[in-house]
């Protein structure tokens, strides 16, 4: 089973927000791969859905507790249906990649990422899949926390299914 984790804040005012776009993928990739609803589920602190894709299952995750604690629900899922760091899969933004662009690696540090360092710290390992989101820089005088939770304009929302289209093409 391969489970892909979606890195964001719960709630209506983060929906359309740049930290976001780990959530905002994973609707991309539900919809696409016609996978079961949501469904909020407190015992793994997070809205999962799960189905069939490329005959393996697949489960998504959206972690329920906000970005910096993201980690106590990917665990508890990780220790249910014991699964191997090697098949999790976490999707999230990343303000050092331009917007538009994306990279898949393992591996690496946080840098700098409060919910990526969190998914660290309560797995144990860095040995995880991450697909780093671009969403740029802030303007000058804008402080990267505040740019983060600024919504996407229309017209970047449809700049991202692009580039989410493009991400799956490497994920399959």
């Amino acid at each position: 089973m391969k489970l892909i984790v979606g890195l964001g804040n719960p709630g209506k005012e983060y929906e359309r927000t740049r930290h976001n776009a780990g959530f905002l993928f994973l609707d991309f990739l539900h919809e696409t791969w016609d996978l079961e609803p949501f469904q909020p589920t407190p015992k793994w602190k997070g809205s999962v859905s799960a189905g069939m894709h490329a005959g393996e299952k697949v489960m998504l995750i959206k972690p329920e507790t906000f970005m910096n604690r993201s980690g106590e629900s990917v665990a508890a899922i990780m220790s249910f249906f014991k699964i191997a760091v090697s098949d999790v899969i976490v999707i999230h933004d990343d303000l050092d990649i331009a917007s538009g662009a994306f990279k898949i690696g393992s591996g690496s540090g946080a840098a700098g990422h409060n919910g990526v360092s969190d998914l660290i710290e309560k797995l144990g390992t860095k040995d995880f899949t991450r697909i780093r989101i671009g969403v740029g820089r802030p303007p000058e005088n804008v402080p990267a926390e505040s740019f983060v939770l600024s919504p996407f304009s229309d017209e970047e929302l449809v700049a991202l299914r692009e580039t989410f289209t493009e991400i799956l093409k490497n994920l399959e």
